[in-house]
């Protein structure tokens, strides 16, 4: 009798083990290439600045569903601060309220180059006006927390669009949505002239790589819903296998994660390409996205 019971108990464990390794594998095969961010294996997203039920779509009907689409989920930890490094140059603090980070120059320097932030001047010195045009670059493209400090997240999102060639962008004849995966920026052309200037993006992680090449906008809905996290999609744009331009969900300057291919906007960025996007619009991809 107790071989019995503990044959039962043995085959009772193993069923218990089995289930439980299938219900949390996540599968970078199952779905192909979606939009948004890395998730944990089995976890679902919730809605973020979007509910109620899917819009139509150009035509009025009601919007079909994107199998494929898969969104940006939300981190399981607080998103990355600007880090102190501390450096013989570096100062704590020259302008009451506003921190010198250990990137000075060089972010006068970049700000200096794209111009619109206020007046900079280029010394390595924190002055009230530097630290006015840093808080307002960081405002811009969503850099928490916006205190005007120089760090690393502010000299790499200002090093990325200081260095980004909008002609490497080769557009078509009407508009143009164009990606640099390589230093992973976005914007938009129209008949051979920039009409949005380059911001930040973060496209596919490592195992669901963005691919550079031309495609072309071919379904949008204000307000998609994804099938696989159950969560909606602001300002979707799709473009190729289940990949599309939509507003992402989680802190878009965590490098740590990515999209399953889709390129992740900020909130203004989505709705400006919404606004310049349409069914044909052209897509041109170039470069690829380091670590994938």
């Amino acid at each position: 009798m107790r071989r019995v019971q503990s044959t039962f108990r043995l085959v009772a464990l193993l069923v218990v083990v089995l289930v439980g390794a299938g219900a949390c594998t996540f599968d970078p095969q199952s779905g192909g290439s979606g939009g948004g961010g890395a998730a944990p294996a089995g976890a679902a997203d919730q809605a973020t600045g979007a509910s109620g039920t899917s819009g139509p779509d150009q035509r009025g009907r009601p919007a079909p569903a994107t199998p494929t689409a898969k969104p940006s989920p939300k981190p399981t930890r607080t998103p990355p601060r600007e880090a102190v490094t501390p450096s013989p140059t570096t100062r704590t603090t020259t302008v009451a309220g506003c921190p010198q980070g250990q990137h000075q120059r060089a972010v006068e320097t970049y700000l200096a180059r794209l111009g619109g932030f206020g007046t900079v001047t280029v010394d390595g010195r924190q002055s009230a006006a530097d630290c006015a045009a840093i808080k307002k670059f960081q405002k811009r493209y969503g850099i928490r927390p916006v205190e005007g400090r120089a760090g690393p997240t502010t000299h790499d999102v200002a090093q990325r669009l200081a260095t980004t060639n909008p002609a490497s962008c080769k557009p078509g004849t009407g508009t143009t949505f164009c990606v640099d995966l390589t230093r992973q920026t976005v914007w938009a052309m129209r008949g051979g002239k920039v009409i949005m200037e380059p911001t930040v993006t973060r496209t596919g992680m490592s195992g669901y790589r963005t691919p550079a090449g031309t495609y072309t906008v071919n379904f949008r809905n204000p307000k998609e819903w994804s099938d696989p996290y159950e969560v909606w999609l602001p300002y979707w744009q799709h473009f190729t296998q289940g990949m599309g331009f939509h507003e992402t969900t989680t802190y878009l300057h965590d490098k740590s994660i990515g999209s399953h291919g889709c390129v992740n906007l900020l909130h203004a960025d989505a709705v400006r390409m919404w606004e310049l996007g349409k069914v044909g619009t052209r897509v041109v991809l170039v470069g690829r996205r380091p670590g994938t």
